[in-house]
C-alpha cells in the first residue's frame, strides 16, 4: 500500500500548497492590529504581522506599493487589509501580500491623528513662537484648493467684494490618494517662486477645502502636508473644512479661519473701510495742520515782539562803513606816492651798464668752462686709445693658437687618466662580485641538495624536521636539487604513519605526478 502513495519532493509540496492556497483565497479584506512593525526594510520592502485576539498572520507590502498607500503602517493600528494570500517556502509559512491598507473606523484614524500631532508637536511645528504676522494689504494672494469646486468661487466673490487683488490659484485634488501630495506640491512651488519673475511671487497663501468627514479631511492631516506648511516663508492660512472640524495644517499654519470665505476676510481689508478710515484720517490731518499752523504763527508774533528792528541792526556797520569811505581816497592817494618812491629808488640801480658787465662776466666764464671740458674730453680720449692699443698688441693669434694646443694636450692627458681609473675601478668591482657570488653559493641551500639531501614541507609551506610532524593521509611537498615532488603518507598497521627504526615515516614507492616546478615530476607516496 506504502508503494501506491505518491511521492513529493520538499519544493514540489511547497508549490503546490502554494497553489492550493491561492487558488481557494485569492483577494481577499482582512481585519486586524498591525504588530511588529519597524519600518521599511533596507530594500524598500515592509514586512509585518496581522493580529487579532486569537491569531496572527505574517505581512508583506512590496516596496512599489508601499510607495502608493495612502495610509503608511503604524505598530499597534487597527487597519483593513486588501490583498492575496501566498506562501513564502523558504520558511513553510503562509502570508498575506497587502495591496490596500486603510484605517479599520474613525476610532483608529483618531488615535492615528493623535499620535501624529504628538510627534509634530514634540518636533516644535506647531509652536507659537514660529507663527508670522499676516501682511495687511497683499497685492498677490495664492490659493491652493480644487478648482471646480464652490469654494474658489465664494473666494474670488469675497475678494471682488472686500478689495479687488491680484488671485493666483495652484489647482489641487482635496481628497483621494494623491490629495496630500499635490496640496504639499502646491505650498512649495509658491515658495520656490522668485520676486519679480514673470508670474508674481504671492504675499500671503490660503490652503482651502470646503466640509467633510474625517476621512475626506485626512488629507490635511499627512506629515507631507503639515511639514510643507510648516516650511513656507510665506505666512500661511489655513482654511480647511467648517468651523468645527479641525486639522494638522491648522496648527501649522500662520493662521486658521473657520471658512474659506473667512480666510479671504482675513486676506485683505475691506476697501469700503479702507475708504473711509482715509477719509477720517484725511480730515484729522486737516484739522492738525491748521490747528498746528495756528500755533506757530503764535509762536512767530511772541518770538519777533522780542527782536530789534532791521534799521537799527545795520545802524552802527553803516556809520562805520561810512567813516571809513571818507578816509579812502586819502589813504590811496599816500599808497601810490610810497610806491612811486621806492620805484624811483631801485631804478637809480637799474642801469643798462650793470647789466652789460654782468652778462660779459657770465659770457668768460661759459667760454672757460668750455675750454677745460675740451681739453679734459681730448686726454681721456687719448688715455682710452693708448690702452686699447697696448691691448690689441697682446692679442696676436699666434699666442691664442699655442694657447689652445695646450689646453687640448692637457684635456686629452685628463681623459686617459679618467679611462685608466675608470677601467681599475670597475675590476675592482667585479672581482669583489665575483667573491661574493661564491660565498652566497657555497651557503646556498642548493649545494647541500645537489649533495643528496632533500627538503619536506607540509602542503602549507611549512618546512618538517621530525617524522612526529607528519600526520597520516598528509600531503607533503619534497625539494630536490633539481625540482619538486608531491607525496601522501600512509599510515599501515595503525592510525598513524609507520616508522621505521630511527623515528623515519615509512612511505611506498613514488608515482608520476605533474611536476609542480623546476621541469621535475610529482609523485605520490604509498
Amino acid at each position: 500500500m506504502k508503494a501506491n502513495v505518491a511521492e513529493f519532493s520538499v519544493s514540489e509540496l511547497a508549490q503546490a500548497i502554494k497553489r492550493v492556497l491561492e487558488g481557494g483565497f485569492g483577494h481577499i479584506r482582512l481585519r486586524g492590529e498591525i504588530s511588529g512593525y519597524r519600518g521599511p526594510h533596507s530594500s524598500g520592502h515592509c514586512y509585518f504581522s496581522l493580529k487579532d485576539e486569537n491569531a496572527k498572520i505574517d505581512a508583506v507590502v512590496w516596496r512599489g506599493v508601499f510607495s502608493s498607500l495612502r495610509f503608511k503602517p503604524s505598530e499597534g493600528l487597527e487597519v483593513i487589509a486588501t490583498g492575496k494570500i501566498t506562501t513564502y517556502p523558504g520558511s513553510s509559512k503562509y502570508q498575506i501580500v497587502i495591496e490596500s491598507l486603510e484605517p479599520a473606523g474613525v476610532g483608529a484614524l483618531m488615535a492615528l491623528l493623535e499620535e501624529r500631532k504628538r510627534q509634530l508637536t514634540a518636533e516644535g511645528l506647531f509652536a507659537e513662537e514660529r507663527k508670522r504676522k499676516l501682511p495687511f494689504l497683499p497685492r498677490v494672494v495664492g490659493i491652493v484648493t480644487s478648482p471646480t469646486g464652490a469654494v474658489i468661487r465664494d473666494m474670488l466673490h469675497g475678494f471682488a467684494e472686500r478689495f479687488p487683488v491680484h488671485v493666483l490659484v495652484w489647482p489641487v485634488r482635496v481628497q483621494g490618494e494623491t490629495s496630500a501630495t499635490e496640496v504639499a506640491a502646491a505650498i512649495t512651488g509658491f515658495n520656490a517662486m522668485q520676486p519679480g519673475g514673470p508670474i508674481p511671487r504671492p504675499d500671503v497663501l490660503i490652503v482651502a477645502r470646503g466640509g467633510g468627514s474625517l476621512e475626506d479631511l485626512w488629507s490635511f492631516n499627512e506629515e507631507i502636508v503639515v511639514r510643507a506648511a510648516a516650511a513656507s516663508e510665506i505666512p500661511l492660512i489655513s482654511a480647511v473644512g467648517h468651523e468645527t472640524d479641525w486639522t494638522l495644517i491648522d496648527l501649522a499654519a500662520d493662521a486658521r479661519a473657520p471658512t474659506p470665505t473667512k480666510a479671504a476676510e482675513w486676506a485683505v481689508p475691506k476697501r469700503s473701510d479702507l475708504l473711509l478710515q482715509v477719509g477720517e484720517f484725511s480730515l484729522r490731518l486737516g484739522a492738525g495742520m491748521k490747528r498746528t499752523l495756528a500755533n506757530e504763527r503764535t509762536r512767530f508774533k511772541a518770538v519777533t515782539g522780542g527782536l530789534p528792528r532791521p534799521q537799527d541792526l545795520v545802524a552802527m556797520p553803516r556809520q562805520r562803513f561810512d567813516t571809513a569811505a571818507g578816509r579812502l581816497p586819502r589813504a590811496l592817494r599816500l599808497n601810490s606816492q610810497l610806491h612811486a618812491n621806492r620805484f624811483a629808488k631801485v631804478a637809480a640801480r637799474l642801469s643798462p651798464g650793470l647789466v652789460k658787465v654782468r652778462l660779459q662776466r657770465f659770457t668768460d666764464r661759459l667760454s672757460t668752462l668750455s675750454d677745460l671740458a675740451q681739453r679734459a674730453a681730448r686726454r681721456r680720449l687719448e688715455a682710452g686709445h693708448a690702452r686699447l692699443e697696448r691691448t690689441a698688441a697682446g692679442l696676436r693669434p699666434l699666442a691664442i693658437r699655442q694657447q689652445l694646443q695646450r689646453s687640448a694636450q692637457r684635456l686629452s692627458d685628463v681623459d686617459a687618466r679618467l679611462q685608466l681609473a675608470v677601467a681599475n675601478q670597475m675590476g675592482r668591482r667585479a672581482r669583489g662580485l665575483a667573491a661574493l657570488s661564491q660565498l652566497l653559493a657555497s651557503l646556498s641551500h642548493r649545494s647541500v641538495l645537489e649533495r643528496g639531501f632533500a627538503i619536506v614541507r607540509s602542503d602549507v609551506g611549512r618546512m618538517l624536521r621530525a617524522a612526529a610532524d607528519v600526520s597520516a593521509d598528509a600531503l607533503l611537498d619534497i625539494e630536490l636539487s633539481d625540482g619538486h615532488i608531491a607525496a601522501r603518507t600512509v599510515a599501515r598497521g595503525g592510525d598513524g604513519p609507520q616508522t621505521k627504526p630511527g623515528g623515519v615515516p615509512a612511505i611506498g614507492k613514488p608515482r608520476a605526478a605533474p611536476a609542480r616546478g623546476g621541469g621535475s615530476q610529482q609523485g605520490s607516496l604509498f
